[in-house]
């Protein structure tokens, strides 16, 4: 039986000039190493204007990529034209300064999908944050409805399930993918758990960045998916995206998208996520009444 292909999507912009060829270079590197034979990497470049085209074709000259430069309008709109580019059944989306550091795991990867028909992986994935340590990324999916329940960069989807669900939402510039991801689990697409630490990622600062437009978009995105289960104000929504404080009613009826027996687990680890959130809120206020007494 023929191995099916796989495709990897790498957004760039102007590699060069940010500092980031050494790093591409190791994704490059390290997916050339991949035991999977079938395997394409696709590059979406945002139309680099400094000498990375020229570095990028280096590249495709030697067989390791193929790629589009043109301007797009985002992150996630160069995901969705890597999609309709992409000649692989199975997709992952890896940054230019991601890796893949196991080199067998694509393998088993698409041998545990196809083994058991599954639409979408999910795995622990080591995180380096900027401030220079490195942390694990546990998979948390019973609370897929409240946060990102795992890293993006640690899964993979089926191509024809991203076609049917109408690719990533362009207009949430930072969490489309966290609406992605809810809305196959709302529509029960099959998962299977991919127990490696396989991917090493950059920590994405533009959510910690921009508080106020990541609450937008969580409450849009809250809205958007539960608003025919409940009926939401922006109150609760408020409360949805600044504490994971959730109506029990509309609780109820999202522990159906679970298996019965992970119902107790369900509530269990969204109150879990409520107290977490509480407890960061009360810290990051006391933070600062501190610096405001220090000032006066």
């Amino acid at each position: 039986m023929a191995e099916p292909y796989v495709t990897i999507v790498t957004p760039t912009h102007n590699l060069l000039d940010n500092n980031q060829a050494d790093a591409f270079n190791l994704l490059v590197e390290l997916l050339d190493m991949q035991t999977y034979p079938n395997i394409e990497h696709l590059i979406i470049d945002n139309a680099s204007t400094d000498g990375t085209v020229e570095f990028l074709k280096d590249y495709k000259n030697q067989g390791y990529l193929n790629f589009y430069s043109e301007k797009d309008t985002g992150k996630f709109n160069a995901y969705n034209k890597g999609v309709m580019h992409a000649k692989g059944k199975y997709i992952s989306f890896l940054s230019c300064d991601d890796f893949i550091h196991d080199i067998t795991s694509i393998y088993d990867i698409v041998n545990l999908m196809e083994a058991n028909n599954a639409d979408f992986t999910f795995a622990p994935a080591y995180c380096r944050h900027p401030e220079g340590f490195v942390f694990l990324f546990a998979p948390s999916m019973h609370n897929a409805f409240q946060v990102m329940p795992c890293a993006r960069q640690a899964m993979f989807f089926k191509k024809s399930m991203i076609e049917a669900e109408n690719y990533f939402d362009e207009k949430f510039r930072i969490l489309a993918d966290f609406d992605f991801i809810m809305r196959i689990i709302l529509k029960r697409y099959k998962p299977v758990y991919f127990d490696t630490t396989y991917v090493t990622y950059k920590y994405g600062m533009k959510a910690m960045e921009d508080d106020k437009r990541t609450e937008e978009e969580s409450k849009a995105i809250y809205n958007k998916n539960f608003r025919n289960m409940y009926p939401l104000n922006d109150e609760i929504l408020t409360k949805m995206a600044r504490y994971s404080e959730y109506p029990k009613p509309l609780l109820d009826k999202l522990a159906n998208f679970f298996p019965p027996d992970d119902k107790d687990l369900f509530y269990e680890r969204c109150e879990q996520m409520h107290q977490i959130r509480l407890n960061a809120m009360n810290v990051r206020q006391q933070a600062k009444q501190a610096t405001a007494e220090l000032e006066e």
